[in-house]
């Protein structure tokens, strides 16, 4: 009997295999950090070959534990990091070059001579996206105008584009899916959300060939089988979505309304808008949900570049922490910052700034500045970056229900608390933190028949912790109108 179904969680900083029994529930997981590349300041890229290896070997772990347990693998979901771009040969599968990150920042140049030129709206009107370089679009076009060969290879058909999802599938399936989701196509900025097809007016703007692009399927369905030599089996890839949309279904947010956020390595806030397509007049993005049986639900997103990052900076860059698990005590063990404010602008500043030439900051420090401020500091940016999100989003929106939370950084209560009392909202985190795996297993477990539908799903066990604001409104604002003055700061140009 067909008892699992498996998740494969591709991460910007690791890549995550989970099994799912019938209930919804986590069977066994497993995971591998793989390294970040840095090759000058604003770039970041990885290695799609490792990224693959590190995905395989997780996956292969959770095959080998359902195996022991007697047990057989019903369907694969994927879920992946967004934007983060790969460029590959048709007829050997080999990269032409690292993949470029979504949080890498080459193509600002590009992008600001394009907004002064009259583009920006041209892309958001067709796309739901702003002219920014998170998206895909400006990363292919880098790669093809930068690699030597490479347009014109593609142009001959040599070449092939896909998102981490697709290069996945293509690996999987021994090359012979070359396919993607409308969620993961409509954060390409090549994708027209409302023709739901690749924009060809954009493509021609942007000299990129149309061969090279993945044919786009629903989020639930077969989008391809994987070839026997990778696990010994022919297995069903039936369900796909982007990270963040794989968030949004895991908890179960099916209703107009209905939001999350996800502390990740950045940090992101959906709300589900069902068929109403809104257009964000505050900074926010317009983007596919989700995409079955035929029916589009979109979303509202407000996305940070850095959250659950600053604290892996904390660990390997400064090295003022040995595990993440340590800086819930550590914050406690401070009243409060001390008038510390950390704005960590890395790579620039997202939704809703959308200010490329941001960069990080502390301020407020004193001589009585401790390390256990500046730990501090860096968990509450990452409530205030989602503060600043949320306003935005309540600008937009009457729409704005409780929110879920899900991500790494969700287990840390300090955190979850002080987002609570910023916000004067209640935030809802699942017992079970795995929103990202299970959104896209029960995309696959839609497709294969273990779930007959979403309803089935709203009836599967469900655990919340819920956090509650205990921060009255004086204080509220008043650490608000510190923070909104440190991001002026650091958006002021050096």
């Amino acid at each position: 009997m067909k008892r699992y179904i498996l998740a494969l969680d591709q991460g910007t900083t690791s890549s995550r295999a989970v099994l799912f029994d019938a209930l919804g529930g986590k069977v066994h997981a497993a995971q591998y950090e793989f390294p970040q590349i840095y090759p000058q300041p604003g770039w970041v890229e990885h290695d799609p070959e490792v990224i693959f290896a590190t995905q395989l070997r997780a996956a292969r772990d959770c095959l080998a534990y359902a195996a022991a347990e007697g047990a057989e693998i019903a369907g694969i979901g994927i879920t992946n990091q967004r934007e983060t771009t790969v460029v590959w040969e048709k007829a050997t599968g080999r990269p032409v070059c690292n993949a470029i990150v979504w949080q890498c920042r080459r193509t600002a140049d590009l992008c600001a001579e394009m907004t002064e030129q009259g583009q920006a709206d041209f892309f958001r009107r067709r796309t739901g996206l702003v002219l920014d370089p998170y998206f895909s679009a400006t990363k292919l076009q880098w790669i093809l105008r930068n690699v030597p060969g490479a347009l014109e290879r593609a142009r001959r058909g040599e070449l092939l584009f896909g998102t981490i999802d697709s290069w996945l599938i293509w690996k999987l399936t021994g090359g012979r899916s070359h396919v993607t989701d409308r969620t993961n196509a409509s954060r390409t900025m090549l994708y027209n959300i409302h023709t739901l097809a690749w924009d060809a007016e954009i493509l021609d703007a942007l000299g990129i060939p149309a061969c090279m692009l993945p044919e786009v399927c629903e989020c639930s369905g077969l989008l391809g089988m994987t070839d026997e030599a990778v696990f010994g089996a022919v297995l069903p890839i039936c369900g796909c979505a982007g990270d963040q949309q794989a968030a949004l279904f895991g908890q179960r947010c099916f209703a107009p309304g209905d939001v999350k956020n996800t502390y990740g390595t950045g940090g992101f806030l959906l709300m589900n808008t069902g068929a109403l397509c809104t257009e964000s007049q505050n900074g926010l993005l317009t983007t596919i949900g989700c995409s079955i049986g035929g029916k589009v639900s979109y979303a509202l997103e407000g996305s940070v570049f850095v959250s659950g990052a600053v604290i892996q900076w904390l660990r390997d860059g400064l090295q003022l922490i040995g595990s993440a698990a340590e800086t819930e005590a550590i914050a406690r063990s401070v009243p409060d910052t001390g008038g510390v404010y950390f704005v960590p602008a890395f790579v620039g500043l997202g939704s809703p700034y959308w200010d490329s030439a941001a960069r990080g900051m502390l301020c407020g420090i004193t001589r009585g500045t401790g390390r256990a401020h500046i730990v501090r500091a860096a968990l509450e940016a990452i409530a205030f970056q989602t503060a600043d999100v949320i306003r935005a989003m309540e600008q937009d929106t009457s729409l704005l229900g409780t929110i879920r939370a899900d991500g790494g950084a969700a287990q840390n209560g300090f955190l979850m608390q002080f987002q609570a009392d910023l916000l004067g909202e209640s935030i809802l985190r699942p017992d079970n933190i795995e929103s990202t795996a299970a959104g896209a297993a029960f995309l696959a477990g839609l497709a294969c028949g273990m779930w007959e539908n979403p309803a089935a799903l709203q009836q599967l066990p469900a655990a919340f912790t819920t956090f509650r604001p205990a921060l009255d409104d004086a204080g509220r604002e008043m650490l608000l109108k510190g923070w909104h003055d440190a991001v002026q700061r650091c958006r002021i140009p050096v």
